[in-house]
């Protein structure tokens, strides 16, 4: 199975990439977890977040591999305790599906995006810097797998 996490912004900082890499290399080979970045949005004096967001949202759409099913992370989305993500993890695995996650910048994803999304989720109701939901994403998709595989990193 693969996933596609698409995200925005470039150049994060090391702890982000350090963080990401750990969780990445501890993923087994069935689940291919890929990183793809779109630039952010240049921000100026004449420019609006709804502007932002769009163009944006114009690169994340852009960069999902044809044929994906789309999560979006978005504060309105569902929320998953960790069985349940396990759960979900586990039925991504067995749809033999492709999936993209769609992290959006510092202004959140477009409409179109959200759109695109046959799903949203949402991974809590604080608000995240889009640097650090990438580390948690990364995660919590190994922790799902890890109750998955009956492997003792979950304490339930």
């Amino acid at each position: 199975m693969r996933i596609t996490v698409i995200a925005v912004g470039t150049r994060m900082p090391g702890w982000v990439e350090q963080g990401v890499a750990e969780y990445d290399k501890r993923l087994p080979r069935e689940i291919n977890l890929t990183w793809r970045e779109v630039p952010l949005a240049k921000r100026g004096s004449d420019a609006n977040t709804e502007t932002l967001r769009a163009r944006e949202g114009d690169k994340i759409l852009a960069a999902i591999p044809a044929g994906d099913r789309v999560v979006a992370l978005d504060v309105e989305g569902k929320r998953f305790s960790t069985q349940g993500l396990a759960a979900t993890l586990s039925d991504w695995m067995m749809s033999g599906d492709s999936y993209s996650l769609l992290i959006g910048g510092p202004d959140g994803l477009s409409a179109a995006c959200l759109a695109r999304a046959q799903q949203r989720w949402s991974l809590s109701d604080l608000t995240l810097p889009h640097p650090l939901v990438r580390v948690i994403l990364a995660e919590q998709l190994y922790r799902a797998w890890t109750i998955t595989a009956k492997h003792p990193y979950h304490r339930a």
